[in-house]
């Protein structure tokens, strides 16, 4: 079953994520999971504050919380549209050099002339190039709005 799920493309596009630049995946991945989780928490924030009010309890404690998660909740949807198109540039660089290398590596140019090689390359050129779709890193926003909304 895990061999099933390695060999999707969707595995392997995340996993291209974090060889094209380690630490801007982590922190791409750690937003992800801040955004997807902070409306829950504001939630249950608001809650805290509305039965600190109830009980006439102190408000400094639980208005702050509210404060700080709505205040992540404003900041952190920006900061990651910037990081995901950093780390899709990144990634889209990182393709481009293994497709690169892939097509000199070998010797000679026979292996150029191979018709289903020249259409892969062909339909890597023009996807690098934002012709069959929007380039990787303005993708990545889009990515990240589908999962965060999961």
């Amino acid at each position: 079953m895990i061999e099933r799920l390695r060999a999707r493309n969707e595995w392997k596009f995340f996993a291209a994520l974090s060889k094209a630049d380690r630490a801007l995946a982590v922190v791409w991945w750690v937003v992800l999971v801040l955004r997807g989780v902070l409306p829950a928490v504001f939630a249950i924030a608001m809650g805290v504050l509305v039965a600190a009010v109830q009980r006439s309890d102190g408000l400094s404690g639980p208005l702050a919380l509210a404060g700080v998660v709505f205040v992540l909740l404003q900041v952190l949807s920006p900061i990651h549209q910037a990081v995901g198109a950093n780390l899709g540039d990144r990634t889209a660089a990182w393709l481009y050099d293994r497709l690169t290398e892939a097509c000199v590596r070998p010797p000679g140019m026979g292996h150029l002339e191979d018709p289903k090689l020249t259409s892969d390359l062909t339909v890597a050129r023009d996807f690098d190039l934002g012709m069959t779709g929007p380039p990787l890193s303005i993708s990545m926003d889009f990515i990240a709005g589908g999962l965060v909304e999961m």
